[in-house]
Formats: C-alpha cells, structure tokens, sequence
C-alpha cells in the first residue's frame, strides 16, 4: 500500500484507500498507512492484505453487493498492523478514475452503544433545584445515552470533508435568493396578493440556508464562542414549535412545560434553534397524523459530578431541555447510530442530512450533552443539557432599528448576483454603494477616491487577488477605512476585533445592515 499525493482524503484522519474491482489496494492515505502498515502493491487481492471479514463471499462479490447496497456503512474486520484485526465502520462508494473504476472505502473505529439499565435520573425540587433519585422509568429498559468517542469524531470528521467541497457555492446562491426576497417583503404592502407566495419562497430558501450554513459550520470544524450571548432558551423553543403549528397540519398535540425562572445560558441563538427545530422535525415525523409532542424545560444544580449511565455532567449549573414524544420510538437496533452524520432508516430519502450528528455538534461546542431514551413502544425523549449561570434573564421588548445610514461604501464580490443584492439593499437604506467583480478592479476604485470610501465589503475568496490581499493593500492605502470579510466557510481569524469585522454568508438583508452599521460605529469610536 503507498500513498498517492493525489489521492481526495490524504489529510483525513482516518483510514482511507481505493481498491480496484478486483480487490487489490492500489492507493492509500497516511492514517491507512499508520494503521495498516505498508503493504506493497500488487497484492494479490485486498483480504489477503488488510481485510479478514468473516464472510464467504469473494472481495469481487463484496464490492458488486455493496454497491447495490442502499445502506451507507458496514461493519467489517480487518487485520491492522502487527496482526490482530479489529472492526471498523466502513463506508463504501465507487468512482471512475483515469476511466478506470475503483472503490473508496472510509473507515472508523466501532465503538459498542451503552444500554442503559435503570438508575439514577432527575427529580425535581421547589425553586427549580433538582436533586437525583432512583429507578425512574424514562431511564429504563431500552434508553440509550450517547457518549463522544473516538469513532464518532472520526465520522463527524467525514462529514467534515464533504462539507467543504459544497459549502461556498451554495452558500453563495442562498445569500442572494434569501437577502432579495427579504428586501422585497420588506417593501411590499400586507395587503399586496403576491405576499404570502413570496413569504413560502422565504421560507424555503430560509431552510436551505440552514442547511447551508450546517455545512459552512462543519467545514470551519470549530465553534464560535463569541456568537454565544446570555439568553432565556424558553424563548428559543417558543418560537420553533411555533413553526410547526400551522393550519390544517397533522393534530398533534402540543404541551409546553416551561420553568418560569430558567436559569441563563450562554448560546448562540441561530445555532440553537437549528438544534431544536431538528429533534422536533425527528418528533413530528415518528408521531405522524396524530399524537403527542410534549416540551419541558427545567433548571438542574449539582453539587458534584454525575457519572451515570443516564448522563455524565462535572458539578454546576445546567438548564435541561426535553423533548417528548409518542411516537413510534427507535428500534434498539439503531439507536447506536443516531448521530452518525448523513445515517437515516428512510430505504430511499429525499437527501441525506447531517441530522442528529449536527445537534450533538451544537450541544457539545456550547459544552452541553445529549441523552436519548426510547423504551419499546413508549416513545422518544431526548434530553439536552447546557451549562448555565443561577440567574434569571427577563424577556425585553422589541426595539425598533435605524438601519439607515449615508456613508459610501465598497463591495467586492466575483459573484454577481451578491453586488446586485448588497447594492440594491444598501442603496434602498440610504448607502452610496461602489462594487467591484473582483479585487484589482475594487484597488482601482478606490484609489481613484481613497478619501470617499468610507467601508470596504469585500468577499474573502475570490480568483486573482483574494480579499486578504485586497484587505491588506487597503489597509496600506488608508488605515482608518474599515474592512467587513464576508464569506460561506473561511473564518478569518479567531482574534475577537477581527471577529466583529466578519459577515458569514448566508446572510438577510437585516443580517447585512445590521453588520454595516455595527462596523461603522466601531470606525467611528475608534
């Protein structure tokens, strides 16, 4: 087995290699190597290098029924180096290279689920205090806790490395369909007819950018703490059940048990409600026409650690948000693998999302866990904990924004279709708008002017010069003119000043001139 500096995922951090449709290993990536040792090419076939499944089938019938196979991973056995074998998910698909056809298989460490047998859960006190007790039957036969391992970061990895390949584009194409529509709604009358058909296209494009930005998220593979403020997550949960509840929907009914003096958590709040509305899209679905949804928040304080099958949390404070359902429940078969990015039992989806594997990456990068019980035939509960402060956020009113301004402000973007957006929105707020296709042209512009242009807005991946570049001649030019760095997935620094001058695509019209006048304020103070 060498590895092929070619080769899509020789940076991936997890085994990696493509086999002909015979069988032989012909390119591997470093974590194959690491893991496999090297074994040299022309083997005669792959299990008599590195595969021992215990199958009688031929790796040429292997690879001919995984290919017809619908499911997305197999669990296989493989003899790594110094002898012993070991299983691993494998995830299999063919591709075409050089005319040739080959199959790319991606493995990850299997890690045994945990069942959990009753014990100890929660109990709830006056004031919101909560203290553990035993033999709770929401914890009983049948409940499964995820726990974080080395294979499943494996796996989030993966879906990682998808992620990037789509992620500008299409964030790209949202950011214009959602910021003219918004524009649009912004201006059009109540009463207008046309109204509510361009309301479903918002709708729409909005979950799309959702998605979108699921990818963005997962290709920066970091989170964003300073997206995260102090905030009531009641309000959160209010607002994606109401999403749910329209006209004519399936008659489900919907309970809302919420603790009037929750306790405050820092969250990023378009995060967190993309986590919530996805386990309730989990919920709707298994309850179907008719049934039961039931939402519950409550404060938890632990005055030491709680290492239990049901959970594990350090001593603190914790907000839990459950969600209940009475759906069909999850069969004990596949409940170790719903986090697993892109897993569904659907035989033949629409698409295939990240699903519960990105709520497991919202909760954790907010340092919070999730548990997941699913005794037969009773339903689903999942349990979402979040650190929080004793302190109590109250709800304030709506202000109303000034959004306008006058200033004249530069956009650089070699799409055009976000120099129409970003033009057509600025200008109907008050802004003189330049734009630019690309960043030689935006460098003449501006030093035809230096002293009109008031802020920059400028892509960060461009052809030609790149919006660093073009930030970094700027800057040379006239220090005092601030920068705003846009962009579907390149987080430019983790530098909290640098932060506050960065607009991540998809974007709103509210999104964009909320931005613009945050950044000219902080020129102006300084």
């Amino acid at each position: 087995m060498k590895l092929d500096s070619g080769f899509g995922l020789d940076n991936a951090g997890w085994p990696a290699f493509l086999v002909d449709d015979s069988g032989i290993v012909r390119h591997a990536n470093q974590a194959a190597v690491n893991t496999f040792g090297t074994v040299m090419e022309g083997e005669p076939s792959l299990s008599a290098s590195v595969w021992s499944p215990k199958t009688d089938m031929t790796p040429e019938e292997f690879l001919a029924k995984s290919e017809r196979s619908s499911a997305p991973m197999t669990l296989l056995e493989f003899r790594v180096k110094g002898g012993a074998t070991t299983q691993f998910n494998t995830y299999v698909c063919s591709l075409f290279r050089d005319g040739q056809k080959f199959f790319l298989f991606q493995l990850f460490y299997a890690s045994a689920p945990r069942v959990i047998e009753p014990g100890p859960a929660f109990e709830s006190e006056e004031e919101g205090q909560s203290k553990f007790k035993s033999g709770d039957t929401d914890l009983q036969t049948g409940a499964f806790s995820f726990e974080a391992s080395a294979a499943q970061k494996q796996k989030l990895d993966c879906a990682l490395q998808l992620a990037r390949t789509v992620a500008l584009d299409f964030n790209n194409a949202l950011t214009s369909v959602l910021g003219h529509t918004s524009l649009v709604l912004s201006k059009m009358e109540p009463s207008n007819p046309w109204r509510n058909s361009l309301m479903e296209v918002e709708k729409a494009a909005q979950k799309a950018a959702e998605t979108a930005q699921d990818l963005a998220a997962f290709s920066r593979q970091e989170k964003d703490p300073h997206a995260q403020t102090p905030g009531n997550l009641n309000n959160i949960l209010r607002r994606a059940v109401e999403l749910f509840q329209k006209p004519g929907s399936a008659n489900i009914l919907w309970t809302l048990q919420l603790e009037k003096q929750l306790f405050t958590v820092n969250f990023d709040e378009a995060k967190m409600q993309q986590g919530f509305m996805k386990v309730l899209e989990n919920a709707v679905e298994a309850v179907g026409k008719e049934g039961r949804i039931t939402l519950r928040t409550h404060n938890q304080s632990l005055n030491e650690p709680v290492k239990s099958p049901a959970v594990q949390l350090p001593a603190g404070h914790y907000v839990c948000v459950e969600f209940d359902d009475s759906g069909c429940g999850i069969p004990q078969e596949v409940l170790p693998r719903i986090f697993e990015p892109f897993f569904t039992t659907k035989p033949n989806p629409p698409h295939r999302g990240l699903g519960l594997a990105w709520v497991y990456g919202i909760v954790t990068n907010h340092g919070g866990t999730v548990a997941v019980t699913s005794p037969p035939g009773q339903g689903t509960t999942v349990r979402i904990f979040l650190p929080a402060q004793k302190k109590i956020v109250r709800d304030e009113g709506t202000k109303i924004e000034d959004l306008r301004g006058s200033q004249t402000i530069l956009i650089v973007d070699d799409e055009e279709t976000l120099l129409t957006l970003g033009q057509t929105v600025l200008s109907a707020f008050g802004y003189k708008v330049l734009t630019a296709n690309s960043g030689m042209r935006a460098l003449e512009l501006f030093r035809q002017a230096p002293s009109n242009i008031e802020l920059v807005i400028t892509d960060l991946v461009m052809p030609g010069m790149s919006g660093r570049e073009l930030s970094d001649h700027i800057r040379r030019l006239a220090p005092a003119v601030p920068i705003l760095s846009t962009s579907g997935y390149v987080r430019p620094s983790s530098n909290d000043e640098e932060d506050e001058y960065y607009l991540r695509k998809p974007y709103t019209t509210q999104d964009l001139l909320r931005k613009v006048k945050q950044v000219l304020a902080l020129a102006g103070a300084s």
